[in-house]
């Protein structure tokens, strides 16, 4: 068989602007190709691509996986037929390639080569749109960024027919625009990332119509006048618009809601009133409203007789007397619940898509369309970047990838002179490495979060002393069902919902949230009491359902509450506004309502339990109820060796015999965290026959640092006067720049936690920080830190917990686990 008719599907992510058609083994069979073949592609005008084998789920499903600039070219839309067959390839002599009408672009000196080296060995018909890549390496000049897809259009190809472009192929650029025969060079389908869904759905209401009016003339019924895509911002809506609008082919309108507003009586309607009646005249057209919760809100709830005039208007236009014909409204909006309930209902907004956060493998679809014009290094795995960013839409990603490309740059900066172009080696040598993706992660975060983020905590398990139940319990209740959720799925279960940690103060509570929080790489949002609490009717429930909103659409995620009892005391206790009463039933509602809570784990801690609604401390809410006590020997031991740690060891600060570069870390944050140099942009280092030099350089200051004539010490000379003497000993031929543990040998630990009973974990910090403050009052340079000083700082520090408030928990958590129920006495009275 000679020739093949397939159904057109949208391309891979990686696919796009690349020229590849992806077929099947077994059509591939029948046509007797190879992969790298170049067919043709017949739909209402030829062109040609690459031919590269399918995945193995679209095998045996007769459809052909072409990209938007493929489908332009062939003058198809997804769900159409092509016809295919093994073209007949001529070597190109000649191209001359022209950008499209409406795009302004200027070409380097350079530009011709850079061309080439992008579309060698790809095929091409005269007319066809090829795509090109503005890199890094090769910036295009005009209002054109990095990462930009530029369409080109072969205006001229010798000889005629299908062509490849080969090393002899003489490649012309000419600046002047040409108009295009087919429409729509802007977004496709493949610059859309984890909305498949979405865009099926929407395709159906506007695509059919436009394209087979017959069928729902056939079946009786009007087509679909309206949709309306809600979700959080960055998500996409505007995007699916813009893409439904260009490869359907129809004319597309789109207004801002905002732009609509006048202060002129009556000009609002006019506007809207026109642009219907443009949109009918150039039938089929799509009407895009952004924002429309901006013109179109409740009108019970707003007191401007604009907006009530112009949603009026908007609902007359929408389902009035007049036939609208082939028009399509699409709405977008991410507050959906301030709109006018009239414009919500079949026959105006007939369908109500949410376009929501992504998940894994979206954020996965999504990374590979903005970093596919980026030179990555082989250590990106952006599986792995995937994994980590929960809770980020679209426009995140985005920025995130824009931000590790920006410190991919920062570091070449030393190497490029702003008065003289940059040389082609480095262009070419450019990468953005894994390590690029770790910086700008710490500084993008999802954009949903941004008003209840907090930073995450670098606190880890090792840095929880003693503690051991609590912290398995903990990591059981948290870390295994964000982690590992088939496995609860397996047997059948559902994860604890809730986590109370109750106990004296200064034991942890809140230091264990912290721990977990960084340890289950979660969305980490905390809460206090005060911000929850208002005095206006109905504003604490709506903040408490607000922040489990957010944690729902970021999720996974925890939700802390620190001192539970402030935000949720007996009910009935209130004698003023009843606030936290509403709070509590909200409370409620969230983590046991209709709606479920799913990978959000809400973590409470308290020091007053007794206070708290018992409707709260019930299975389906907080299902675990964990102690957290007083540390034992064992455990003071463990604290003490954490709050230590920095001053019993030694820090290396630089190899000397090292590679330059090798040990910068440790270097860089030495002179940062110890030494207060605000920022570190480049560490340089210089030789000669007799000595070594690094010097550690920002805008404000640099450093150099000199080793003495005995290799004794090394001296930090900063250009303020300053200097700074550390350590140096040889080891395997290398220097080795340290300084020295700042603990005595006389300190022993094991005698300081006998010496320490009742002693919660924040007493113990406190009293390693007082002797830490004696030593340096006795002497400011003071080199060692004696047991002296901690029997000094035994007689300023005393024990937070006192007998009779070890027995008051001690019959409380009793009471918590089913055992005694008499009446608890308040541990207030102990103090």
């Amino acid at each position: 068989m000679d020739e093949i008719t397939l159904t057109i599907a949208k391309a891979y992510p990686n696919d796009s602007g690349r020229g590849i058609a992806r077929l099947d083994p077994h059509t591939m069979m029948i046509l007797q190709l190879t992969p790298g073949d170049i067919i043709e592609l017949e739909g209402k005008r030829t062109t040609s691509a690459k031919v590269w084998r399918a995945d193995r789920i679209d095998w045996d499903q007769n459809i052909i996986r072409i990209d938007g600039f493929i489908r332009q070219n062939s003058g198809a839309g997804i769900g159409d037929h092509v016809k295919i067959k093994k073209a007949d390839v001529k070597i190109a002599n000649r191209i001359v390639l022209a950008p499209p009408e409406g795009t302004s672009i200027q070409f380097s000196g350079e530009a011709e080569e850079m061309v080439k080296r992008q579309i060698i060995k790809r095929s091409i018909i005269k007319g066809d749109i090829i795509p090109v890549m503005s890199t890094m390496a090769h910036p295009f000049l005009g209002r054109v960024v990095t990462g930009q897809t530029i369409p080109l259009v072969a205006i001229e190809a010798e000889p005629d027919g299908i062509l490849s472009i080969a090393e002899s192929t003489e490649i012309k650029l000419r600046e002047k625009p040409v108009i295009l025969e087919v429409t729509g060079t802007g977004i496709t389908y493949e610059d859309i990332g984890g909305l498949s869904d979405e865009i099926q759905r929407l395709r159906e209401m506007i695509e059919l119509p436009m394209k087979h009016p017959e069928v729902f003339e056939r079946l009786g019924i009007g087509s679909p006048k309206g949709v309306l895509m809600y979700g959080p911002p960055g998500t996409g809506k505007t995007l699916i618009a813009r893409a439904v609008a260009n490869e359907s082919g129809a004319n597309f309108f789109s207004i801002a809601g905002p732009e609509i507003m006048s202060k002129y009586y009556g000009e609002s309607e006019q506007r809207l009133r026109e642009l219907f009646e443009q949109a009918n005249k150039d039938a089929p057209s799509i009407i895009f409203i952004d924002e429309l919760d901006s013109i179109a809100p409740k009108r019970e709830d707003v007191t401007g007789e604009v907006e009530r005039r112009v949603v009026a208007q908007l609902l007359t236009m929408m389902d009035g007397l007049e036939e609208r014909g082939q028009v399509v409204v699409i709405g977008a909006t991410n507050r959906i619940d301030a709109i006018d309930p009239a414009l919500r209902r079949p026959g105006r907004f007939d369908r109500e898509i949410e376009i929501g956060v992504p998940d894994r493998n979206e954020r996965f679809e999504i990374l590979q369309i903005h970093t596919r014009g980026m030179p990555l290094s082989d250590n990106v795995k952006l599986n792995e970047i995937a994994e980590r960013t929960h809770g980020f839409v679209g426009a995140d990603i985005s920025a995130l990838a824009r931000e590790a490309a920006m410190k991919a740059l920062r570091r070449y900066l030393p190497r490029i002179k702003l008065d003289e172009a940059v040389p082609r080696e480095l262009l070419n040598s450019m990468q953005v490495t894994v390590y690029d993706f770790e910086a700008a992660l710490k500084e993008v975060e999802p954009s949903a979060m941004r008003e209840v983020l907090v930073e995450i905590p670098e606190i880890s398990w090792n840095d929880v002393g003693g503690l051991v139940s609590a912290r398995q319990e903990i990591i059981e209740a948290v870390e295994w069902p964000l982690k590992r959720p088939e496995k609860f799925e397996r047997m059948g279960i559902r994860p604890p919902k809730g986590i109370l940690l109750y106990g004296p103060p200064g034991t942890g509570k809140t230091l264990l949230a912290k721990a977990v929080a960084n340890e289950s790489s979660a969305n980490f949002i905390s809460i206090r009491g005060p911000q929850l609490i208002s005095k206006w009717l109905g504003d604490s429930e709506k903040a408490v359902r607000d922040i489990f909103k957010k944690a729902r659409q970021v999720a996974p995620s925890i939700l802390f509450l620190d001192e539970l009892d402030a935000i949720a005391p007996i009910r009935g206790m209130d004698i003023g506004s009843k606030a936290s009463e509403r709070v509590v039933n909200q409370l409620l509602t969230e983590l046991d309502g209709i709606e479920t809570l799913k990978n959000v784990v809400v973590i409470a801690a308290t020091n007053r339990p007794e206070i708290v609604d018992p409707a709260l401390i019930r299975s389906g809410r907080f299902d675990r109820l964990v102690f957290i006590g007083p540390p034992g020997r064992e455990g003071r031991i463990e604290i003490f060796k954490i709050h230590l740690k920095n001053l019993s060891r030694e820090t290396t600060v630089f190899n000397w015999g090292n590679v330059p570069g090798n040990d910068n870390n440790m270097l860089i944050k030495f002179l940062t965290e110890d030494l207060g140099i605000d920022r570190v942009d480049y560490v340089k280092t210089t030789r000669n026959e007799t000595e070594k030099i690094i010097r550690v350089i920002n805008e404000a200051r640099s450093v150099e640092i000199v080793l003495d004539e005995n290799k004794e010490f090394a001296t930090f000379k900063f250009n303020d006067g300053r200097t700074y003497n550390l350590h140096v000993r040889k080891d395997n031929g290398q220097y080795i720049i340290y300084d020295e543990k700042k603990l005595s040998d006389d300190v022993n630990i094991e005698e300081l936690a006998d010496l320490t009973e009742n002693y919660v974990g924040a007493d113990i910090e406190s009293l390693c920080r007082e002797a830490v403050m004696l030593a340096l009052r006795e002497d400011f340079n003071i080199k060692k830190i004696e047991m002296r000083h901690f029997r000094a700082a035994l007689k300023k520090v005393r024990p937070a917990l006192v007998e009779g408030m070890i027995e008051y928990y001690e019959k409380l958590q009793e009471q918590f686990k089913g055992g005694i129920k008499q009446e608890q006495k308040s541990y207030i009275g102990y103090r």
